[in-house]
């Protein structure tokens, strides 16, 4: 895209005396108006309002039908120069003498000009920082060095405060122990019971009639105590899967004694 110019040269923007202009460099109308003033060395606050509007729609006389979206957004920017302009020619108010049509469109391309200043620097940091360091990487802090605090209080105070400390009563602990609603004889005959009828039996089968706790508990000791004895033999072929109760080689035989499981655990 090639646009007329009148100022001093530009390395990379000038050829044969021409302004050269190409839009899809450009994300959006505000950076390709940012890019006419600043590369002609135009004071922003001073913008040859005809001038530039007419560079302005050159550059954007071959963009390409399909891009609806991109040409409308420079087309709404080529009409805000165009009023702009009437707006400086025609007469205005008494009262608005002093307002200049240009302010709204002057800060609104140093805001962007700000914002794109900050991008630049971001990307700048963040390019640094990936040759420097690792992605992830995250700095430690150092502490803030520790310091002696002044001492508030006097002796006196120390000591008032320490003859306020009252000894602690002694009273006489009670300790309580509850004894167990469950007993292992209970499942101990329910594991040989269950094991006599059938050739193996699921542990979650066992424990299914009862919801508290100590239920599967005590039927996992009475489990673990006929396996030493060799009355059952369980069986898990993974962790947390199902666990297996089978009929060992003493299954006859029971629990010789049920009341020593008890004695066991107490």
């Amino acid at each position: 895209m090639i646009l007329e110019r009148d100022g001093s040269r530009d390395p990379g923007t000038i050829e044969d005396g021409l302004l050269v202009v190409e839009t899809e460099r450009f994300h959006g109308p505000l950076d390709l108006l940012l890019h006419l003033i600043r590369t002609q060395d135009i004071d922003i606050f001073d913008i040859p309002i005809a001038r530039i509007t007419r560079q302005f729609l050159t550059a954007i006389e071959e963009l390409h039908d399909g891009d609806v979206d991109e040409a409308g957004e420079f087309l709404e920017m080529a009409a805000t120069l165009v009023r702009i302009k009437a707006r400086m020619l025609l007469p205005g108010p008494a009262d608005d003498e002093d307002h200049d049509p240009r302010a709204e469109l002057v800060r609104r391309l140093l805001e962007y000009e700000q914002i794109r200043e900050i991008a630049s620097r971001l990307r700048s940091a963040e390019d640094d920082r990936g040759r420097r360091f690792g992605k992830g990487f995250v700095q430690p802090r150092s502490r803030p060095a520790l310091m002696d605090a002044p001492l508030t209080v006097t002796w006196e105070d120390v000591f008032a405060a320490a003859l306020a400390i009252e000894a602690p009563v002694e009273r006489e602990r009670e300790h309580r122990v509850e004894t167990r609603p469950v007993s292992m004889r209970e499942k101990v005959d329910l594991i040989v019971a269950a094991v006599t009828q059938r050739r193996r039996i699921e542990f979650a089968k066992l424990i299914a009639p009862w919801k508290e706790r100590i239920h599967g508990v005590m039927t996992f000791l009475a489990g673990l105590e006929l396996g030493r004895r060799r009355v059952v033999t369980l069986r898990q072929t993974e962790p947390f899967s199902p666990l297996w109760i089978y009929r060992g080689p003493n299954a006859g035989i029971g629990s010789a004694d049920p009341s020593a499981d008890d004695e066991a655990l107490r």
